[in-house]
């Protein structure tokens, strides 16, 4: 099964480290991210979980949960979670799902058979609180994500989901925005009444409307 963007999200049922999770209700109205490691007790994945960890305030004042997986069961992820504490300084503190049956992993495509046939990719989906999917990221095995993008990214799907913007390349919050591109100037005028800066005629630049 493919998930693409707009796609709702597959339900699902699974066991985690802090207990079963039956997903759209855990998820409830925040947003999530679920993110996949290919194996416990892996070097890389090591430092991700460790990461995700120290950084889990900056999700939850987002309004975001944050959950794991990987093909190994709870009582593997158990045991790892030892060593991301001892080597990440940080305790693991959100749930991560055993898959050993590929269940998951299969519902949202994370195994890859060019690349692995029997581990999954990382990969990242963003799911809003209506269900829907609102960012993918596919990353290989060798090479680690980047946490602080993908927090970037929440910013702009949060600030776009509630006003007719865009952000520009390399946005973060607090710098300037881009009037969509299928509003009107007079429609513009209502939404925006501070006004804005018009740089071409579909390029129209403004100060972050919620700050």
């Amino acid at each position: 099964m493919t998930v693409r963007l707009g796609d709702t999200a597959p339900d699902f049922t699974a066991p985690t480290t802090e207990g079963e999770v039956h997903f759209h209700e855990w998820l409830g109205d925040s947003w999530g991210v679920l993110f996949s490691h290919p194996k416990d007790f892996t070097p890389v994945c090591t430092t991700e979980l460790g990461y995700v960890a120290r950084i889990k305030p900056e999700f939850d004042k987002r309004n975001v949960k944050v959950i794991g997986l990987s093909v190994d069961d709870v009582e593997s992820h158990l045991k790892w979670e030892g060593d991301i504490g001892e080597t990440q300084g940080t305790p693991v503190n959100f749930p991560m799902i055993g898959d050993p049956d590929r269940k998951v992993a299969d519902l949202y495509d994370m195994i890859h058979p060019n690349a692995n046939d029997t581990l999954t990719v990382r990969s990242v989906f963003i799911i809003g609180p209506d269900k829907k999917v609102k960012l993918t990221l596919t990353y290989p095995a060798s090479t680690g994500r980047n946490f602080d993008e993908i927090l970037r990214v929440i910013d702009s799907l949060q600030l776009t989901a509630g006003y007719k913007v865009a952000t520009p390349a390399n946005w973060r919050d607090g710098d300037d925005v881009i009037i969509g591109s299928a509003v009107t100037d007079d429609e513009a005028k209502q939404l925006f009444p501070q006004g804005w800066k018009t740089v071409k005629p579909y390029l129209r630049v403004l100060p972050q409307p919620n700050k």
